[in-house]
């Protein structure tokens, strides 16, 4: 599994404000505990702050990490301004997260991933915004992936997203985007699948066991790649024993490894 630490994000009261007084000490000491917890990449987000701040605060933001970490970034914004930002001063391969096939936002991002030689999350939204149902999932998705295809890019340098609703307003959110992943990765072989695992929870009380429950259940439906807080110690060990048992880890080593660095938990 393909970790992506979702700290870095300017909904959270305490990196918004370490944002904007540029706390570098306090961004730097939480993508190192990131690192330090299993991630292999760092998303992050200020889009909480003006379109007009985005994107020099994104740059700032880029900086910072990197000379902390030596990780690539998911640089996460629907600004292209500030994708542009941050783009120019990152270090190695960066992700961006995101494209749709909405008409606007496609085409001001597909040239920033040719630019830069990114990899991009697909968003599995349209100008009729998220799928009603699955059907209408793999219609958007599928159209989406075919037209990054066409565009030139390679497979492997894309990360679909099938965009979960919330089980509280949509009992069978759910169990079509875990239908999404199987049909999207059976139509197109070698696609990444990612998923923020939040928004499944959304409204509920208790949300982490719903958090948890359903990355369980997107592995075993293809996930490879997964937006999460890695110091979340319980995620990250149902991680490493879902891939285990689904014969994802040759030999349990991943599971091994991250018993002897006490990655497993206590209990």
């Amino acid at each position: 599994m393909f970790i992506i630490g979702e700290r870095i994000n300017s909904t959270r009261q305490f990196i918004a404000r370490a944002v904007q007084v540029k706390d570098t000490a306090f961004i730097q000491a939480e993508a190192k505990m990131q690192v330090n917890a299993g991630a292999r990449m760092l998303d992050v987000n200020c889009g909480t702050l003006t379109r007009e701040e985005e994107p020099s605060c994104l740059e700032w933001l880029v900086k910072t990490v990197q000379e902390a970490v030596d990780v690539p970034l998911c640089i996460d914004s629907p600004n292209p301004a500030a994708l542009a930002a941050a783009l120019a001063v990152h270090r190695g391969r960066a992700l961006i997260n995101s494209i749709s096939a909405e008409g606007e936002r496609y085409s001001h991002v597909l040239p920033l991933i040719k630019e830069y030689g990114a990899a991009v999350v697909a968003l599995c939204m349209d100008e009729r915004g998220l799928p009603k149902d699955g059907i209408q999932a793999m219609e958007t998705g599928s159209k989406l992936i075919n037209r990054l295809l066409d565009d030139g890019l390679p497979l492997e340098d894309i990360y679909f997203d099938p965009l979960i609703r919330s089980v509280g307003t949509s009992t069978g959110a759910a169990l079509n985007a875990l239908q999404t992943m199987s049909e999207m990765r059976e139509q197109f072989p070698g696609l990444h699948l990612v998923s923020g695992l939040s928004n499944v929870s959304h409204g509920l009380p208790e949300r982490r066991h719903l958090n948890r429950a359903f990355l369980v259940l997107s592995i075993e439906h293809g996930l490879d790649t997964v937006i999460i807080d890695p110091t979340d110690s319980t995620a990250m060990a149902l991680i490493y024993a879902t891939e285990a048992l689904l014969d994802r880890d040759r030999f349990c080593l991943e599971y091994i490894r991250a018993f002897r660095q006490g990655r497993l938990g206590g209990k």
